[in-house]
Parts: structure tokens; C-alpha cells; sequence
């Protein structure tokens, strides 16, 4: 039987479903110690226990994205603030090829972050 959590990537349809599953490849290769877990209602990342970001869909966009739990305290010209006090997302066409150095350098960042944050 299946998770939540792998539930949560079988419910898309292509291109949305391989978007998802590759973004979350990058996550969790970027550190050993980064792990998935099934939080809120969604796939949640966290960095030696604390949490870092999580993948969702944009409802007016449609695309999936990388929202970053203190987003607000990363430089970056591609990340959202939208409505959040906290979080900034980086929104990613589904349909182009995977920004992968823009994540894995806003991932360095957030885990420098979550390092430094008592």
C-alpha cells in the first residue's frame, strides 16, 4: 500500500507528476541529511529536523513550486513573496526544462540558513 506521500505524486498527470518527482530528486539529493516527510497535507523537506520547503501547485499558475519555509530571510530575485510573511516560493514551469543550478543555489542558501537559525 501506498503513502500519503507517494500518493501525493501519483495524482498528477504528466507533465505536473515528473515535474514534481524531479523537483523532489533535486531536494533530496542536495544533502544526505535532508529528508521527506508528509506534513500540512503535503510533501514537506526538512534539514536535520528542521524544516526547510515543501512542493505544492500554484492555483493561479498551475505550475508547481519549491516553497522555501524562511524565504524571507533569502536574497533572490526569483523567489515569490506573494501573501506570506515567511515564506517566498521559486514557481517552476512545468513544461521547460528543470532551473537545476537556480534550486540547488537557493537550496545552499535555505541550508545555511536552517544551520544558522537557533
Amino acid at each position: 500500500m501506498l503513502s500519503e506521500l507517494d500518493n501525493f505524486y501519483l495524482k498528477y498527470e504528466e507533465p505536473t507528476r515528473g515535474c514534481l518527482l524531479a523537483l523532489k530528486e533535486i531536494i533530496l539529493k542536495h544533502s544526505s541529511q535532508i529528508t521527506a516527510e508528509w506534513k500540512y497535507k503535503l510533501p514537506f523537506f526538512y534539514f536535520n529536523g528542521k524544516p526547510l520547503c515543501y512542493l505544492w501547485l500554484h492555483k493561479k499558475y498551475k505550475n508547481p513550486y519549491i516553497g522555501f519555509v524562511d524565504g524571507n530571510l533569502i536574497d533572490d530575485v526569483n523567489l515569490l513573496v506573494e501573501k506570506r510573511s515567511r515564506i517566498k516560493i521559486l514557481l517552476i514551469d512545468k513544461n521547460e526544462d528543470l532551473p537545476i543550478e537556480k534550486i540547488n543555489h537557493i537550496l545552499t542558501q535555505a541550508l545555511y540558513i536552517c544551520l544558522n537559525k537557533k
